[in-house]
């Protein structure tokens, strides 16, 4: 066996300086597409994904759900302890719960991967870098989802796991970071609607203040139209209003504050069980220890209400700190916490931590059509985004093909391609286009995701493809999708919903073991499979796409195809034409 160096992330400073020395990638998120020149030439391995393994990332999945249901339990002792309070263990998973169930399965995931290489192979060696221990602990929810994308973050939590777990069996050098690699790309540009849109928002909030206090009903980023949202407003007997959040306050890590542990005895030795309790301490977001008691002073001068009959939001509930405090507070007073469905995928897959943990702290949860007879809290409404009738299409237009990213560092466990698998995803895509006629092939316009996470989808199109179309992201979908006859749809998420709700011609595809679906749905896609509307592979969706393309509105719009539709959005994409007069039903009844 062959002795290497270990590298954890794509920073270079941690890479040895001999260029010939043999090492081991711990995975693909370490060689960034970019940089090829450079770790091409290495005497490199790269350590298997562990989740390559579906079968046991659902495994996982269960047994970290578990773990996360035992240590909630005990960090509301200790956060009650430390804060003088008696919150419920409810309050405490509105507040903390989305970033305790992510922070736990991406560090399974990190410790994982150490673990399996250095138990498998010969690790000599691996440099880290030199840091303050606090200097990667968030301030709130927000900074975190920004923070565990990033290479400089995960190469803190490697190193600190070597430190902690492995320093006797391998020679650990710390370096001094230069630079960090930002690898993230978000598109900021927004067209002038949008902006339009949001001055007339701000405007609102900024109104709202001088109106009385109270009101019956708090809603905030609902997903809801703006003209949908007033008139609910309006019909439930209030004053319209918008609300914005406010920034959670900056407070600092104190080390010192952090020196307390969970119930260790819970856990075997060197188990993940015993890892994660050490662990929490050190990177529990610094709004919920040193920060809590300035978080809970900004809620106590909002102007939101002291007890409103029901609370709504879409989407405020994970990442808004300032709004689920105050919301965890008002629910000890019996205030009705209502949750819609913010996108696609929820009631389709079969293990997702965000859709269980949404459903769990609601007091009801609206979803877009389904139902599950084994969870009373879900109504069925119908969609809550822009939901028009219709979209216009051009029956003599291109085609629109929707990409995805998802980080290279994995996150939060849902049914989805994760870490690596992204870069089978890209092969699918490629493997699909080449299957086209080349004169069709140009037709296709490819929509990138705005998020790169260091993948570089534009510099590997243009090397793979360059004759295909490429559109970063920047631009208006709807405007696009006038402009095509046919949109792709290639992964599990919103877009194909609203597509298929606008009418719009559809080819979704994907593979099923990367998008898994739970027991009782798959009925569902056999009837889009029937009429060609999805497929489990590029080569069938490729043969349905230059088989109805020169004429694809006398496909789309036979009575086999609609049927197909409607059946399948009266589940997932329904088009209440009622929503407003529903809603308000549901929200008298508190």
């Amino acid at each position: 066996m062959v002795a290497r160096a270990l590298i954890t992330t794509a920073i270079e400073e941690t890479w040895p300086e001999d260029k010939n020395e043999p090492i081991l990638f711990l995975g693909e998120w370490c060689k960034l597409y970019n940089r090829k020149s450079i770790w091409g030439k290495l005497n490199a391995n790269t350590e298997p994904y562990h989740w390559d393994d579906r079968e046991k990332i659902h495994t996982d999945y269960l047994y970290l759900e578990k773990l996360y249901e035992e240590l909630i339990v005990e960090i509301v002792a200790r956060l009650n302890e430390i804060h003088s309070v008696n919150h419920s263990v409810r309050y405490w998973k509105i507040l903390i719960g989305p970033w305790l169930g992510c922070f736990i399965q991406i560090l399974f995931d990190r410790w994982f991967m150490l673990k399996q290489a250095i138990e498998k192979l010969d690790i000599t060696a691996c440099k880290i870098i030199k840091r303050d221990l606090t200097s990667v602990i968030p301030n709130d929810m927000s900074n975190f989802n920004k923070l565990f994308t990033e290479d400089d973050w995960n190469e803190a939590i490697y190193g600190q796991l070597l430190e902690k777990l492995w320093p006797e069996l391998i020679l650990i050098k710390k370096v001094q970071l230069t630079k960090i690699n930002k690898a993230e790309s978000v598109d900021t540009q927004q067209g002038l609607k949008v902006r339009l849109k949001s001055a007339i928002q701000r405007w609102i909030v900024s109104f709202n203040t001088l109106l009385p206090r109270e009101n019956k009903y708090f809603f905030i980023s609902t997903y809801l139209p703006l003209k949908i949202e007033v008139n609910l407003q309006v019909r439930l007997g209030q004053f319209p209003r918008l609300w914005k959040t406010q920034p959670v306050p900056v407070v600092p890590p104190v080390r010192q504050e952090r020196e307390w542990r969970l119930d260790k005895h819970k856990a075997a030795l060197n188990s993940f069980d015993e890892v994660v309790r050490n662990m929490i301490p050190l990177h529990i977001p610094t709004a919920y220890l040193e920060g809590y008691e300035k978080l809970i002073e900004v809620t106590k001068y909002l102007p939101w209400g002291s007890r409103p009959k029901a609370i709504f939001t879409s989407n405020s509930y994970s990442e808004d700190d300032i709004f689920k405090a105050w919301a965890a507070g008002k629910t000890e007073l019996q205030v009705p916490l209502i949750i819609g469905q913010h996108g696609g995928h929820f009631g389709m897959t079969p293990f997702s931590f965000y859709e269980r943990h949404q459903i769990e702290i609601a007091s009801k949860w609206l979803s877009w059509g389904w139902s599950d007879p084994s969870k009373s809290k879900i109504i069925p409404v119908g969609m809550l985004g822009d939901f028009r009738k219709t979209a216009e299409y051009d029956p003599k237009g291109g085609a629109l093909m929707i990409e995805t990213t998802v980080p290279r560092y994995s996150y939060s466990i849902y049914a989805v391609p994760v870490s690596r698998q992204w870069l089978d995803y890209f092969n699918e895509q490629q493997k699909f286009l080449n299957l086209l006629p080349y004169s069709l092939k140009k037709q296709v316009l490819l929509r990138l995701s705005s998020h790169d996470y260091g993948w570089n989808q534009a510099a590997r199109w243009h090397d793979k493809m360059p004759e295909v179309q490429v559109d970063a992201g920047h631009r208006d979908i709807g405007k696009l999708i006038s402009k095509s006859r046919l949109c792709i749809s290639t992964y599990n998420a919103t877009t194909y919903l609203e597509t298929l709700n606008w009418n719009i011609p559809t080819i979704v595809f994907w593979n099923p073991k990367h998008w898994e679906l739970k027991e009782g749905v798959s009925p569902y896609f056999d009837v889009l499979k029937d009429v060609g509307i999805f497929h489990e592979t590029p080569e069938s969706a490729a043969k349905h796409m230059i088989k109805v393309w020169s004429d694809v509105s006398f496909w789309w719009e036979s009575d086999s195809v609609q049927k197909a539709r409607l059946l399948f959005c009266k589940e997932f994409a329904r088009q209440n034409k009622n929503l407003s007069s529903e809603l308000e039903r549901s929200f008298l009844k508190f």
